[in-house]
C-alpha cells in the first residue's frame, strides 16, 4: 500500500487549501481513510477520518471548517480546509485502516503517507 499526500502549500489566516491523499492500488475505496498532522514540537494528531462508506468523523478543532470526503474511482480522499487558522500549521499525513469503519486513534492505521506541509500566516 502507498499513500501519496499532496495539496499542502503556504496561505493566510482564513484562506483555503485542498489536501488529496491519491492511493497506489484499489484497498484505499475499500478501506478507512484518516488525515492527521503534526506540528513542530508537537505530538500527532487526528484531524478527520472517513470509513469505505462515506462515515465521518472530525476533531473538533476542524469540525465545521474542514471537510473530508472520497473519490473511489480516482482512488483519492480529500481534505478541504476552510477557514485556516495559524495553529493549523502542521506537515499533514494520510494514513489508511485494514478495515472498513472509522478510528481515530493512529495506531488503527497501519499505512501512512509521507506528508505534505501547511503553513498559515497570520
Amino acid at each position: 500500500v502507498q499513500l501519496q499526500a499532496s495539496g499542502g502549500g503556504t496561505v493566510q489566516a482564513g484562506g483555503s487549501l485542498r489536501l488529496s491523499c491519491a492511493g497506489s492500488g484499489s484497498t484505499i475505496s475499500l478501506n478507512a481513510i484518516g488525515w492527521y498532522r503534526q506540528a513542530p514540537g508537537k505530538q500527532r494528531e487526528f484531524v478527520a477520518v472517513i470509513s469505505s462508506g462515506g462515515a465521518t468523523t472530525y476533531a473538533d478543532s476542524v469540525t465545521g471548517r474542514f471537510t473530508i470526503s472520497r473519490d473511489n474511482a480516482k482512488k483519492t480522499v480529500y481534505l478541504q480546509m476552510h477557514s485556516l487558522k495559524p495553529e493549523d500549521t502542521a506537515i499533514y499525513y494520510c494514513a489508511q485502516r485494514d478495515g472498513i469503519l472509522v478510528r481515530t486513534s493512529a495506531v488503527s492505521y497501519p499505512y501512512w503517507g509521507q506528508g505534505t506541509q501547511v503553513t498559515v500566516s497570520s
